[in-house]
């Protein structure tokens, strides 16, 4: 399997023969690779700018898969992750695909079962980086408003007329009329049904009346 774009596969794992034979098979399967023998030093090395997607090794000495799962979700990281296992612990697998892994592989590993999950990590990858690039266009957007047109942002959003929102924003409703039809042209936007919609994927909260 040669992938459509780089993608580069970062082997965290403490056993250096893993690393050697993992990364040979990939090269093997024209993938990058680069190895990390511990969490730490992926989380030092780690590159947010490269497509790829993190094989980690479940039980590590110091911070094991989990916790540098736990801490790459802290750092709004979107890197899939595949988690490698020696024990098949059900438990740890259940805890891994809640999180968002993007599938629990059983050493010593099938290759197909590898490639299948690679396949699933890129397709994960291109799908988490479409949506951040449309969140920043949306943040982009959103800070091109005057603070009162974010507030009569947020009240449309949520559904209220022009008169609801003057009563809460202490103005004449012609003064919202005017806000209103400066923060859709700013946004770029023809109708309510699409500022909604670009609301929702703001992650916005709805303001006190």
């Amino acid at each position: 399997m040669i992938p459509d774009r780089p993608f580069t596969v970062f082997i965290v794992d403490d056993d250096a023969a893993v690393r050697k034979a993992m990364s040979r098979l990939l090269k093997a399967e024209q993938f990058d690779t680069r190895c990390f023998g511990s969490a730490r030093d992926f989380l030092a090395g780690y590159d947010t700018s490269i497509s790829g997607c993190a094989l980690i090794d479940l039980t590590m000495d110091d911070i094991d898969g989990l916790q540098l799962q736990e801490q790459l979700a802290r750092t709004s990281s979107d890197v899939p992750i595949i988690f490698l296992t020696g024990t098949g612990d059900i438990s740890s697998s259940v805890r891994a695909m809640k999180a968002g892994a993007v599938d629990f592989l059983t050493k010593p590993v099938c290759r197909d079962a590898l490639l299948s999950a690679l396949a699933k990590a890129q397709d994960v990858g291109e799908q988490k980086r479409r949506e951040r690039t449309e969140i920043d266009s949306i943040s982009a957007r959103l800070a091109t408003l005057t603070s009162r047109e974010r507030e009569v942002f947020e009240h449309v959003a949520a559904g209220r007329l022009n008169k609801q929102i003057a009563g809460a924003l202490g103005v004449v409703e012609k003064t919202v009329k005017v806000h209103r039809a400066r923060m859709m042209r700013k946004l770029g936007l023809n109708t309510i049904a699409d500022l909604v919609r670009l609301s929702e994927r703001s992650g916005r909260r709805e303001p006190k009346m």
